[in-house]
């Protein structure tokens, strides 16, 4: 008989399933200053983010986690993801360190590859999203 996980996993696992339902920031802003697209080959989970005045907007398909990450994210200010993305990356990684809030069920999700990615595929398109906005076309 397996035995059941500890209760911070299985908070982890809820806030994330919370998450994933909630959807924040879906459905992609039509005023924005910066758009990126990310899809995941391994697992075809597929994630556009857009950088609005405050925050970010996203619309895509994938797997709970994926998606639960994106959700985060669209409750998160730009000033909020300056602050702590080098940090909720680093927390992917197998041990690592949780970061405040929601993002702190992640933490460690790196010690599977593939969720490793899908936790991290919206935080790394609002990363290229920002780089656009700092960029605009001439």
């Amino acid at each position: 008989m397996s035995e059941a996980p500890p209760t911070d996993d299985r908070m982890r696992q809820r806030i994330i399933e919370d998450l994933h339902r909630a959807r924040h920031g879906y459905g992609l802003a039509e005023q924005f200053v910066g758009e990126a697209s990310a899809i995941s080959p391994a697992c075809g989970d597929a994630v556009t983010v857009r950088v609005g005045g405050d925050g970010f907007s996203w619309q895509g398909n994938g797997c709970t986690v994926s998606m639960a990450a994106a959700s985060a994210l669209g409750q998160t200010s730009r000033e909020q993801f300056v602050e702590v993305i080098d940090d909720y990356l680093a927390s992917i990684a197998p041990g690592g360190q949780p970061v405040d809030g929601d993002l702190g069920a992640f933490a460690g999700i790196g010690r599977f590859p593939l969720r490793a990615r899908c936790a991290t595929l919206a935080w790394r398109a609002a990363q290229a999203a920002l780089t656009d906005s700092a960029h605009p076309a001439c």
